[in-house]
């Protein structure tokens, strides 16, 4: 392929229950350092939970955050955050070429379960309601937040996808990017999950509402005692171009999107299909144009459910049966489910190892599920190989809706 059919990341921009930036939430990745913690939810009193610490205001005026919403603020944070770090000359830029597509599982909930709660404390007075609650609640609103912060003409969508969102949000980026719609694209996935009541109690209505005295090891993936999903927040925004536009102007180049893949179970509403997740990470290997082998890490999805992370195993050992080299990790021990954030922190914080050449480990396995057992499994400490060249990011949610995405380290 010539230059203007590479599609490259430039800039990242993010917000995790352990971190603020990329060289922070790395950093607490390589330690084993949670950001998950206690925090009383209302009705239900002291929960497991990771919920983000970032400046709101530093993009953003106290005026508009009163009218918008906390998963806009973190789409501005983020955005922001990755326009910064990209080095690009905003002021130069055709903003009518510049899209905006932000996986998202839901949002809105946090305004919404708000305005009925205080309609709830004085006796059910309609006239309470908030007359910015249609903008508010609108299914692009995340992403129509950030067009307005940063004044872009362009197009924008938020791509509702469940748990995949975080990749979704990439790869449509890429494709936009490819058909020549836009010039440049900002792309990850958000959520505010953590900031509402309603999903707290759908989850433990599931019995799949992590619970632990130490809010630090409540999300336990692939550990023989897990008990469930740590609910969290967070967001991650990509700078996405073609990499002869980024070549133009010398920016630094973290790696090249070179494989993905979306597909869908059409088996159950909540029980994932590990065939489905094979023929998945199968398609976006093949796209790339590589081997099996290629591949040097896979991230797991591994949300700390039993069913989830028993037949996610299982489809990896069965995707990778041919590789001896591929090494493979998870995240939500560090940072709880992030939900429609998820795919693209998860992936932020492998994307370091092309330059450290360090697998960074799971955490919380204390005794290992004997059905997750998976050959060159990293947890509870860094693995260092050295080079790495290729990265996939796994990323499935409820519906049947299953995400692969390749990255691979920059090379000229």
């Amino acid at each position: 392929m010539d230059d203007t059919q590479r599609i490259v990341m430039t800039g990242i921009g993010l917000t995790a229950p352990n971190g603020n930036n990329l060289t922070e939430f790395r950093a607490n990745l390589l330690a084993c350092k949670s950001g998950v913690k206690h925090h009383d939810i209302r009705y239900m009193g002291k929960q497991v939970a990771g919920m983000c610490e970032f400046d709101e205001f530093k993009y953003q005026s106290k005026k508009l955050r009163r009218r918008g919403t906390r998963a806009g603020s973190i789409s501005i944070y983020c955005a922001n955050e990755a326009l910064v770090d990209s080095g690009i000359d905003w002021e130069k830029v055709d903003k009518s070429m510049v899209g905006v597509y932000i996986g998202i599982t839901e949002h809105g909930n946090v305004e919404t379960e708000e305005e009925i709660y205080q309609m709830h404390q004085n006796n059910l007075d309609w006239k309470l309601w908030s007359p910015h609650h249609n903008p508010r609640t609108v299914a692009n609103s995340p992403a129509g937040e950030v067009t307005l912060n940063l004044s872009i003409t362009g197009p924008h969508y938020t791509l509702g996808s469940a748990c995949a969102g975080g990749n979704v949000g990439i790869i449509q980026g890429v494709q936009q990017l490819l058909l020549g719609e836009v010039d440049l694209a900002f792309a990850g996935g958000i959520s505010e999950s953590s900031q509402t009541f309603g999903i707290f109690a759908a989850f433990a209505a599931q019995g799949a509402l992590a619970q632990h005295e130490d809010p630090t090891k409540a999300s336990r993936p692939l550990d023989k005692n897990r008990n469930g999903i740590a609910i969290s927040e967070g967001g991650c925004i990509y700078i996405l171009e073609r990499l002869s536009d980024a070549k133009k102007r010398g920016a630094k180049i973290y790696a090249e999107i070179v494989g993905y893949a979306i597909n869908s179970d059409a088996t159950d509403f909540v029980n994932p299909n590990g065939e489905r997740q094979v023929q998945c990470m199968h398609k976006a290997i093949k796209r790339a144009g590589l081997q099996i082998s290629d591949i040097d890490i896979v991230n797991m999805h591994a949300t700390g459910t039993g069913t989830g992370d028993i037949n996610e195993s299982k489809a990896v050992k069965d995707a990778f049966v041919e590789s001896k080299k591929t090494y493979v990790n998870f995240t939500k021990g560090h940072i709880g489910h992030c939900m429609g954030a998820a795919g693209s922190l998860e992936l932020a914080g492998n994307i370091p190892s092309f330059i450290d050449g360090t697998v960074h480990p799971g955490m919380n396995i204390t005794e290992l599920d004997p059905e997750c057992v998976i050959p060159n499994l990293v947890f509870n400490e860094p693995k260092y190989l050295g080079n790495i060249n290729y990265i996939l990011n796994n990323s499935f949610g409820m519906l049947g809706i299953n995400s692969a995405l390749i990255v691979k380290k920059y090379t000229v």
